[in-house]
């Protein structure tokens, strides 16, 4: 069953596969709002979208600041009505070089739960319920093979996201009979910023770029057989359409 995707809110929408599902899901005739913390990428990947043709909306903010959660769902219920497809892809990596677990400050791996769960889960919680009483809705976790395979250095990083892919998967549970399908994306490497943080001297030739890699999660969010409720997708594995 194919997914009406009108109205897209993107966080993490500033760079990387955030931004690359932003502009994939505009020229695929969606609406986005876009949210990332600083204001020069905003505007550039809106205009990015704005020239080609696109509509998107700009929202600055830090996706672990409790204050400004249901800011932004009533700002991006503003913009465009109701919210369709929910992507979290805002995620942070802690400081690099990263460092190993026993040596990881407690206030990083704080950062890493607040970013990469506790935001999403406060950004959810405002947006769902909306979804929840039309009968239709995707949100769609971007999270990372560092949440099942543990690679030494990455545990702040990797628990942070275990725990996002557990939530994900949870409340897929609680929705199944309700029309709402919560799917978690496995994106492979990219060639993005985060990447190239964690690790600068990779062959950046091998890396999957974003932009290809929207283009899956779009076909995933349009037809409910290739993502169904509670699913992780590992989108290597997936050919292109």
């Amino acid at each position: 069953m194919e997914t009406k995707a009108s109205h897209w809110l993107v966080t993490g929408g500033g760079r990387g596969l955030g931004r690359a599902v932003a502009i994939a899901a505009a020229r695929d005739g969606g609406e986005a709002v876009v949210v990332a913390r600083t204001k020069a990428e905003l505007e550039e990947v809106t205009e990015t979208i704005r020239r080609g043709g696109g509509v998107a909306h700009a929202i600055a903010a830090d996706i672990a600041d409790k204050e400004r959660t249901h800011a932004i769902a009533g700002e991006a219920a503003a913009l465009m009505g109701s919210i369709d497809v929910l992507v979290h892809a805002a995620a942070t990596l802690g400081p690099v070089p990263l460092e190993p677990v026993l040596e990881t400050p407690c206030e990083d791996l704080e950062r890493a739960l607040m970013v990469n769960v506790v935001g999403p889960h406060r950004l959810t919680k405002a947006i769902v319920p909306s979804m929840l009483l039309r009968g239709i809705g995707v949100i769609v976790h971007v999270s990372s093979d560092a949440a099942i395979v543990a690679y030494p250095e990455w545990g702040a990083y990797g628990a942070s996201k275990a725990a996002f892919e557990l939530m994900a998967r949870t409340m897929a549970a609680e929705v199944a009979s309700s029309g709402v399908r919560s799917l978690i994306v496995d994106p492979g490497e990219m060639d993005t910023q985060m990447h190239e943080d964690a690790l600068p001297h990779a062959d950046r030739t091998l890396l999957a770029r974003p932009a290809d890699v929207a283009e899956k999660i779009l076909a995933i969010v349009r037809d409910g057989r290739l993502g169904p409720n509670g699913a992780r997708v590992v989108l290597s594995h997936v050919e292109s359409w």
